[in-house]
C-alpha cells in the first residue's frame, strides 16, 4: 500500500472555455420547487443547494487604498427533517489586523418560501434573526436563523463580506455535505495583483477567463471626484450537480477534500514601483515571516532568561539532559492561553513574567533558553489538522510553530504548550503532513511530520475459564509514545470510578478490581502502564456439551470500520502503530479442545500493514499471540478497497471461535 503523497487534486486555472450561466437569482421561487420532495441527483438528500453564487471585487478610497468585496447567494432547498439545521447560516469574519481595519459582514435578503394552500408564502427575516458574537480576540461571528424553516421549505439569503486584506482571499467552497445543484464565481481583479488559483477536491468545473479595461472613482483630500483607469482580469468559475462530501471514517480534516477555489497574493506590481513578491518561493515565505518584530525580535531576546537557564542546567554537561531539563521547566511553567499562531502577541518577556501565553510566545521561550544552553534549534512552521494543509509556498496556510532542536545529528521536535508532551511527542492536532524550518538567513527546509516510530499497545492476559462460562483472570496493558499520550489526554482529568465504568462497559461489562496505574501524569516519556485483575461472564457461550470462545476475548473486534463501497478521502490513522495481544487462557477440567482457529499472517504488499495471529496448546492450556502493525500514517483513497479486505480478514481471524468440549 504505497503511501500517495498528495491526497487531493490541486490545479492552477488557465481553461478559456466559454460559458453560458443559469438564470439564477434570488427572489425567483416556483411552485414546482416548493412541490419537489426529493433532490433530482440524489434522493438521500436532507437539503440542497439549489445554487451559490459569488462574487469578488475591489474597490478604492485615497485613505486605505484598495478594499476586497465578496458578495454570496444562497438558496437552499429543505427535503428532511435533517436538513432543518441548514436554517442556521454562521460566518466568521476577521477583527485581529494590527494595521487594518477590521472586516465587516452584512446580512441580507434572508427570506422563507413555503407553500401554503398552493400559494407561494414568503416570511423575510426581521433584525432579531441576527446574532452577533466575539470568537476571540481575532474573530467574530454572525448568525442569521431563517424563520418559520420546515420540511419543504426554501431558504434564500445573501451576504457581503468587505476586507482589506487583499494578501488572502476567502476559500469559495462549492463542495458541501449536501449536493450543489449549480455554483458560479465570478473575479474581478486589477492587474496590479498577481494572485495564486488554486483548486481543490476532485470535482471537475469550468472557468473562463479574460482581460478587460477596469477602473475606480474616490475622493481626494480636497474632496474632488478622481478616476484611475487600469486594466482588470474578469475570471468566472462554474459547475453543477456537485455530489456532497460524505463523512468517512479516519478522516484527518475533511475539509483538505471538499471542492474549493482558493486565492493567495503571489505578488504585487503597481506602476513605476518595485515588484513585490508575496509567496513566491518558500525562502520568500520563510524570509518574510522571520523578518517580521512579532517572530524574528522575538526570537533574539533572552537576557532575562539568563539567570534561569544557569540555574537549571550550569552544572549539566549533556545536552539531551539539558533538553529535557529546559523543556520540562517551560512546559510546566508557562500556561497555554488558547490562541494558535507564529506570531508573538504581548510579547515573550510579559509572557513569561504572566506565565501565560499563545503558541508562539511559549515556544519561542523554549527556543531561547535552549539556545542558551548551547543546543541548536530553529522554529518549525506548521498547519494543524484543522487550518489544512500548505501544499503551495504561503505565508496565511501556517497557524502555528513548534520547535526543531538538532544533537549529535538526530532532530527531536517539541512543543511546550501541552501538559502531555515529551520529546518528539507533538499535540495530535499539529500530525499534518510537512513543517517547514525557518532559519534567521532566510533559508528553510521540509519537515516530515509524521511520526516514524511505532506507538505501541501491548496487553498481556492471564484467564482461567470455568464449566460454567466464567472467565477470571489478570491484565497488564502497556502504552508507548502517542498511544501514551492519546490515553493521558484522554483520561487525565476523569475520576476513576468513572473512567472504569467506562472501560468495563468497552470490554463487554467485565467487572475490574485491583486497578493500578503508572506514569499516568508524571514521567511523560516513559510507558502508561495498567493492571487490574477482571472476571467476566458472557465471554463464552455455551451449547449442550460445548463451550465456545473468541480467542482473544474482550480485546475481539467485531466490527470492520470501512464499510462504504467506495472511498473520497484518504485513510489518516496519525501515526504508526503496533498492536500486540498476548493472551494465556486454562480451559476447565472435563473439557478437551475440539477445535481452534487456524494461524494467520497476512501482510500488504508493501508491509505497510501487517497481521499476524499464532494459537497453540499443550494440556488444558492455551496460549495466543496476536499482532497488528499499520507502519503508515496516511493512505490514499486508491487503497481503500485492499485495506477495507485486509481488515475484513483480520476480524474473520479474531472471530473464529475456540471450541471446547465436555468428556
Amino acid at each position: 500500500m504505497k503511501f500517495q503523497k498528495i491526497v487531493f487534486v490541486i490545479v492552477l486555472f488557465f481553461c478559456f472555455s466559454k460559458i453560458n450561466a443559469q438564470d439564477n437569482k434570488l427572489g425567483k421561487v416556483t411552485v414546482e420547487e416548493l412541490k419537489e420532495k426529493v433532490n433530482r441527483k440524489d434522493t438521500t438528500a436532507a437539503a440542497a443547494i439549489l445554487f451559490k453564487k459569488g462574487r469578488t471585487f475591489f474597490t478604492y478610497n485615497k485613505k486605505n487604498g484598495f478594499s476586497a468585496n465578496h458578495v454570496y447567494e444562497f438558496k437552499i432547498k429543505i427535503y428532511k427533517k435533517e436538513g432543518l439545521r441548514w436554517a442556521d447560516q454562521k460566518v466568521r469574519f476577521y477583527i485581529g489586523y494590527e494595521k487594518l481595519n477590521d472586516d465587516q459582514l452584512e446580512f441580507s435578503q434572508a427570506i422563507t418560501y413555503n407553500l401554503e394552500n398552493g400559494v407561494i408564502a414568503k416570511t423575510k427575516m426581521d433584525n432579531q434573526g441576527t446574532f452577533k458574537k466575539k470568537v476571540n480576540k481575532y474573530w467574530n461571528e454572525k448568525t442569521i436563523t431563517l424563520p418559520n424553516v420546515k420540511v419543504g421549505s426554501i431558504i434564500e439569503y445573501k451576504y457581503i463580506l468587505k476586507s482589506e486584506n487583499i494578501v488572502k482571499l476567502p476559500d469559495f467552497d462549492f463542495q458541501y455535505e449536501i449536493p450543489v445543484d449549480y455554483f458560479e464565481y465570478k473575479t474581478e481583479i486589477p492587474e496590479f495583483y498577481i494572485y495564486k488559483t488554486i483548486l481543490t477536491g476532485e470535482t471537475a468545473i469550468t472557468s473562463d477567463s479574460k482581460l478587460v479595461s477596469g477602473g475606480q472613482s474616490f475622493d481626494n483630500e480636497h474632496n474632488q471626484t478622481n478616476t484611475i483607469s487600469y486594466q482588470q482580469i474578469n475570471s468566472f468559475y462554474t459547475g453543477k450537480d456537485i455530489s456532497p462530501l460524505l463523512f468517512e471514517p479516519y478522516v484527518n480534516n475533511i475539509d483538505n477534500y471538499k471542492g474549493s477555489i482558493q486565492f493567495e497574493l503571489e505578488r504585487v506590481r503597481y506602476p513605476d514601483e518595485p515588484v513585490k513578491d508575496y509567496a513566491l518561493t518558500w525562502e520568500g515565505v520563510a524570509s518574510t515571516i522571520f523578518k517580521d518584530k512579532d517572530f524574528g525580535k522575538e526570537l533574539s531576546q533572552n537576557d532575562f532568561l539568563i539567570e534561569d537557564v544557569k540555574t537549571l542546567v550550569g552544572n549539566v554537561e549533556s545536552l539531551n539532559e539539558r533538553l529535557n531539563i529546559i523543556f520540562k521547566f517551560v512546559q510546566n511553567k508557562m500556561n497555554w492561553n488558547e490562541e494558535n499562531g507564529y506570531y508573538s502577541d504581548k510579547g515573550i518577556v510579559k509572557a513569561y513574567a504572566d506565565q501565560t501565553g499563545n503558541i508562539a510566545e511559549i515556544n519561542f521561550i523554549l527556543i531561547n533558553m535552549l539556545k542558551l544552553a548551547g543546543i541548536e534549534v530553529n522554529p518549525v512552521l506548521v498547519s494543524t489538522i484543522e487550518n489544512g494543509v500548505p501544499v503551495y509556498p504561503t505565508r496565511t496556510g501556517f497557524n502555528y510553530v513548534i520547535v526543531a532542536a538538532e544533537i549529535d545529528g538526530k532532530q527531536i521536535l517539541l512543543d511546550a504548550t501541552h501538559k502531555f508532551t515529551s520529546p518528539n511527542i507533538l499535540p495530535l492536532n499539529v500530525l499534518n503532513w510537512k513543517g517547514r524550518l525557518i532559519k534567521k538567513d532566510g533559508t528553510s527546509q521540509e519537515i516530515d511530520l509524521y511520526p516514524v516510530l511505532l506507538s505501541k499497545e501491548f496487553s498481556n492476559t492471564i484467564a482461567k475459564l470455568d464449566a460454567s462460562g466464567k472467565i477470571e483472570g489478570k491484565i497488564r496493558v502497556q502504552r508507548t509514545d502517542y498511544e501514551a499520550y492519546r490515553f493521558r489526554i484522554q483520561n487525565v482529568a476523569k475520576k476513576e470510578e468513572t473512567y472504569l465504568e467506562k472501560y468495563e462497559a468497552e470490554l463487554g461489562d467485565l467487572k475490574i478490581s485491583n486497578y493500578a496505574i503508572q506514569n499516568k501524569e508524571t514521567n511523560l516519556v516513559n510507558p502508561v502502564i495498567e493492571s487490574f485483575s477482571f472476571s467476566s461472564d458472557n465471554q463464552s457461550e455455551i451449547i449442550g456439551d460445548k463451550i465456545f470462545v473468541n480467542p482473544l476475548l474482550f480485546f475481539t473486534r467485531s466490527k470492520n470500520p470501512f464499510t462504504q463501497e467506495k472511498r473520497q478521502m484518504a485513510i489518516y490513522f496519525g501515526y504508526p502503530t503496533q498492536e500486540k495481544i498476548n493472551l494465556n487462557l486454562d480451559i476447565p477440567e472435563g473439557y478437551i479442545i475440539e477445535s481452534m482457529p487456524k494461524p494467520v499472517r497476512i501482510s500488504s504488499e508493501d508491509k505497510e500493514i501487517v497481521y499476524s495471529f499464532n494459537i497453540s496448546n499443550e494440556g488444558n492450556k492455551i496460549q495466543i499471540s496476536c499482532l497488528k502493525e499499520i507502519n503508515s500514517s496516511i493512505f490514499a483513497a486508491d487503497e481503500y478497497t485492499g485495506l477495507k479486505e485486509l481488515f475484513q480478514k483480520m476480524l474473520a481471524s479474531q472471530n473464529e471461535k475456540i471450541v471446547l468440549k465436555k468428556i
